[in-house]
């Protein structure tokens, strides 16, 4: 019990970190940092899908509405990425991981994985995000060029994440 009080409360600093990076950290046009979809990916595998697509729209919606001048994009981009975990965390970390509602660690399931993983999920992310926010206004270039900027700093920023919300795994 004290541990799911404890990753409860991990998750909602972490997102309120997100909301404080959106509000006072000024990276320019190119770059967009984001754990969202890393919060999303580290949250147990034994949540099913809907629930955690409600958890990730409500999670995109507090951003969105506390940091982000566009309400809805933070949560459109994140409930995709929801719906996705499951069957990357599926093909990445294996069935049977899954079915135990296990979750994953550096040490259980390596760099490789975990990285696939992030990659994936923020790219999700990121696609959508920059997509939506662009909304015709940008060239394809610039946001080719967004989207690899943010995804290479979101991926540097997500490694210590990951590594505080699954430090409580078993080894």
């Amino acid at each position: 019990m004290k541990s799911s009080q404890n990753s409860i409360l991990t998750y909602i600093l972490l997102v309120l970190a997100q909301i404080l990076i959106c509000n006072f950290i000024n990276t320019g046009p190119y770059v967009f940092l984001t754990l969202l979809p890393v919060l999303i990916l580290c949250l147990p595998l034994s949540i099913p899908s809907i629930p955690l697509m409600l958890i990730a729209a409500v999670s995109g919606l507090a951003v969105d509405w506390l940091a982000e001048g566009v309400t809805g994009l933070n949560m459109a981009a994140a409930v995709p990425v929801a719906f996705i975990r499951n069957p990357v965390a599926r093909a990445l970390f294996g069935e049977d991981q899954m079915e135990r509602g296990e979750g994953f660690s550096f040490r259980k399931n390596g760099i490789l994985k975990i990285s696939a993983a992030i990659l994936i999920c923020t790219s999700v992310f990121l696609a959508i995000y920059i997509f939506l926010d662009s909304a015709g206004t940008r060239t394809f270039l610039f946001n080719l060029l967004r989207f690899a900027i943010s995804l290479s700093c979101g991926y540097i920023l997500a490694i210590p994440v990951i590594n505080l919300l699954t430090s409580g795994e078993k080894k």
